[in-house]
């Protein structure tokens, strides 16, 4: 069983642990009236981390620690500015496997072994309010680390840091952040604990040649291209945890950041060997689609859900919502299961391996080293080229199936030009922006009316079964109705959304 919350803190250089003379007073910070010592801890913690430190390197942390009021095994992820959230088990020997698993993404299937082993002698000042509520507390540590690799090196040093209160007001972090400096009290170098102790022990992972940065010159087409896959690959790794723990939106995120990453390397074949990236977009794409199945089932039940709940309550015949809730809770517990056995597979691992060696060794091409200008402009007229034909391909056919899937075409082509022009958007500017902005117009309008074509289908087959059971099939017809009206509505409007985004201006300014 674990639990998480989400810890706000800044970590500050200490002189001294015994004399804190040098401490301000805090109660000059507006909203603390006091600060009451918490008195002294002894806290031992033991590190795990590969032989080659990917989860340091990835910004999290697994450590098994003792002492201390939340005594236990300990996950950090990071999340945003001076956050991260920390997942927490009970102690126990081994590694919890719930703990294991939402390091995955990170390790890649590497061994965790302990790295390093960190014995803290931590006093407590709680910073509390006019009504007694703690807004924070600030810890002031005697540190020693101690190696567990290779070779026993050891070192200590004293550090301090300010953890916010649950629900307080992250100004206060700046407050006493400008009374500690007006002290001269700087804020800690490493990102982390476990950062500094590898660092003052001398461990650290084995250095290899940077590849990427003797390869690729700055500033050209393969630069900005890779930042933006190196950016995505990141952003997968981070939402694996809170995909595995079935947070909100976190399926979605990673199915679309398996659509960025796919696009981009397609678009940009002049840049990234096709030889090489080929194979990983087939492996994004094998992984977006077991994504899609929990995905798809969570947009359509909230969509089929909110259409009966804007229903008059006289319109509603039979156990409309009961049939709805059966079909979601079956269908559910199937996508779910297949979410996580993809993500515990040996082959989502090596999808990840082989990301992480695509940004770490890039297979470039000729066109690589050239200006971005030259390279994304081609690509991003390429696409839009692509995106033309296959919305006037849509537009010449009669409403029905055939028009439905061209039109679906249509949208997974706008989806692409959007995405070709995010990594160029730094060199290209307005332009680039402007035109994202119209092609996701059109992306909008042919995505509703394709969640509108799922939605008859499952409509359909809600119906039959209501049929089969003897219950009214009325309110199943009403809905259907009512998805039509919004396909129809949605094949109106396209041309003149898409001639906004086909003006020959919009695509000229890219050029100049």
């Amino acid at each position: 069983m674990t639990r998480s919350k989400r810890e706000t803190e800044r970590k500050y250089e200490a002189p001294s642990a015994d004399d804190t003379s040098w401490l301000p007073d805090l109660t000059r910070v507006h909203g603390i009236v006091s600060v009451v010592e918490k008195g002294l801890e002894e806290l031992d913690a033991v590190y795990y981390d590969t032989d080659d430190l990917r989860m340091v390197g990835a910004s999290a942390t697994l450590r098994r620690r003792t002492g201390g009021a939340d005594a236990g095994w300990h996950l950090k992820l990071p999340t945003s500015g001076d956050s991260r959230e920390e997942v927490q088990a009970p102690l126990s020997d081994k590694i919890p496997d719930t703990l294991r698993d939402l390091t995955l993404s990170r390790t890649r299937g590497g061994e965790l072994r302990p790295v390093v082993r960190i014995r803290s002698s931590r006093s407590t000042r709680r910073l509390i309010d006019s009504e007694g509520a703690v807004l924070a507390e600030l810890s002031l540590d005697s540190v020693r680390a101690e190696s567990l690799l290779a070779t026993t090196t050891r070192a200590s040093w004293t550090e301090m840091e300010v953890e916010l209160a649950k629900d307080a007001d992250p100004l206060l972090l700046d407050a006493v952040d400008k009374a500690l400096r007006e002290k001269g009290i700087d804020r800690a170098d490493s990102s982390s604990r476990l950062a500094r102790a590898l660092e003052e022990t001398g461990t650290g992972a084995p250095r290899l040649p940077d590849r990427r940065a003797e390869a690729v010159v700055p500033g050209s087409a393969a630069d900005e291209v890779l930042r933006y896959v190196d950016e995505q690959r990141r952003t997968l790794v981070n939402v694996d945890p809170a995909v595995r723990r079935g947070l909100p939106d976190s399926v979605h995120r990673m199915r679309v950041t398996c659509r960025r990453l796919r696009s981009i390397l397609r678009s940009y074949r002049a840049v990234l060997d096709r030889e090489v990236t080929d194979p990983i977009r087939a492996e994004l794409k094998w992984l977006g689609g077991e994504l899609g199945v929990e995905r798809d089932q969570e947009v359509l039940v909230d969509r089929l859900s909110t259409r009966i709940g804007a229903s008059p309550r006289e319109l509603i015949l039979g156990p409309v919502d009961a049939r709805l809730q059966v079909w979601n809770v079956a269908g559910t517990s199937k996508a779910r299961q297949r979410t996580l056995d993809a993500l515990l597979s040996s082959r989502y691992l090596a999808l990840l391996t082989s990301l992480a060696e695509l940004t770490e060794q890039p297979p470039l091409c000729r066109k690589a080293s050239r200006k971005p200008e030259k390279v994304m402009v081609k690509a991003i007229l390429k696409e839009h080229a692509r995106l033309a034909g296959r919305v006037a391909h849509g537009l010449e056919l009669a409403p029905g199936t055939e028009r439905d899937t061209a039109l679906h075409q249509a949208r997974k082509a706008a989806k692409k030009t959007r995405y070709a022009t995010e990594p160029a958007r730094a060199s290209l500017g307005k332009p680039a922006r402007r035109l994202a902005k119209r092609v996701k117009a059109v992306q909008r309008m042919l995505g509703e009316h394709q969640d509108s074509v799922v939605a008859r289908d499952t409509l359909r087959n809600l119906a039959l079964a209501a049929h089969a059971a003897g219950e009214p099939g009325f309110t199943w017809g009403l809905l259907y109705g009512q998805e039509q009206a919004v396909a129809e509505g949605c094949e109106r409007g396209l041309p003149a959304t898409w001639a906004d985004a086909s003006k020959p201006k919009l695509l000229k300014a890219l050029v100049h």
